[in-house]
């Protein structure tokens, strides 16, 4: 269905980045679960800009949770939750209304939509969109915490810049549960932002990878063949704007190793099933098998640019050059990370309220 994803547990998102307001429905949550405004608010502010490395656009995320929580607690019925868009500036759109700017979806939102979609700041295919995600998917994480089941996201890599991997992923997830540049090397953190601000001054954008972890999750969880954990977390996860790849465990370098090496061999741990390694990121045959899922989202430069460029104007059909401007990103990787921690954690719960039955989650 358009603009909403899932079974059991979905989201439905609304609004345009120059719109009076962008929003979310989350449907399907068990009644019950505690509902945490701070904790939402926390959220949103990872998500916010970071001074030279983000856009000088700030809005203050002022969220209305208009149904489906009653006295902080989730009632069990659609939770509708909005934004006002706050600090626009639509007359930065108007010179370049026809012309297709490289890396977005201006060109091809007119050939769908027929020259009736909003244009300003990239309407509904906007990054602004990914607020009233972040704010839905707040209670989702909150819903999987209180089962054991947390995840957290670190940026790997900047612009060929690489950050440690996970080490023990349950103290690295509270870690970077507090940081606004989720990073696990503090150094090359530095040097990352560092990047970003180099390549903003030359008016131009970076890009990298965003490595994620879930632990928690009991075995069992998924569907053979189409929805399977990967093909679930995938489809969500290519919806988020800028992301470009997604790769589970050792993604694309298992094919460089012989199976002996790819396998992930099986144990006892006291009473537990374990695997000596994690390279298949904790799911075989599309189904969790208890080890921590990893993950990786490939995420790419922030198209909107200063630098000018080719493109063409589709209303007079000629070629034409473009300088965009406007206030926008030379990185969105830092602010991708919390999308992406969101994103899981709904895609999570609905799987495991197709497992379990919606009353999983539900607390009394």
């Amino acid at each position: 269905m358009k603009n909403s994803f899932g079974t059991s547990v979905s989201v439905t998102l609304f609004g345009e980045s120059h719109g009076v307001q962008i929003g979310a429905v989350l449907d399907g949550m068990a009644p019950g679960i505690p509902v945490n405004r701070e904790f939402i608010s926390s959220q949103l502010h990872k998500r916010a800009p970071v001074g030279k490395i983000s856009t000088p656009r700030h809005e203050t995320d002022d969220f209305t949770i208009c149904s489906g929580v009653f006295e902080d607690k989730t009632t069990g019925t659609p939770i509708c939750i909005t934004i006002p868009n706050q600090n626009t500036k639509s007359e930065d759109y108007g010179r370049t209304r026809w012309l297709a700017r490289p890396g977005h979806a201006d060109y091809t939102a007119n050939c769908k939509y027929h020259g009736f979609e909003d244009y300003r700041g990239g309407g509904h295919f906007s990054g602004r969109i990914t607020a009233p995600l972040v704010a839905a998917g707040a209670i989702a994480l909150s819903a999987l915490s209180a089962k054991g089941i947390k995840i957290g996201t670190h940026i790997k890599s900047v612009h060929g810049i690489c950050d440690r991997g996970f080490d023990n992923i349950e103290e690295d997830i509270a870690a970077l549960s507090e940081m606004d540049f989720a990073v696990l090397d503090g150094e090359k953190g530095a040097l990352m932002r560092a990047e970003i601000e180099k390549a903003g001054a030359s008016g131009d954008s970076v890009g990298g990878v965003l490595q994620t972890a879930v632990y928690g999750m009991p075995a069992g969880v998924g569907e053979p063949w189409f929805d399977t954990v990967e093909s679930m977390l995938s489809h969500a996860l290519f919806g988020i704007p800028g992301i470009k790849g997604v790769s589970f465990g050792e993604g694309f370098d298992i094919a460089k190793l012989a199976g002996s090496e790819a396998n992930d061999s099986f144990r006892m741990s006291g009473d537990r099933i374990v695997t000596e390694t994690n390279r298949n990121g904790g799911i075989n045959g599309g189904i969790t098998n208890g080890m921590p899922i990893v993950f990786e989202c490939a995420v790419k430069p922030t198209p909107s640019i200063s630098k000018e460029q080719q493109t063409v104007d589709f209303n007079k059909h000629e070629n034409a050059p473009i300088g965009i401007r406007g206030r926008h990103d030379p990185a969105i990787i830092h602010r991708a990370r919390v999308v992406v921690d969101s994103v899981a954690g709904i895609v999570l719960c609905d799987l495991l309220a197709q497992r379990y039955g919606t009353d999983y989650f539900c607390v009394k």
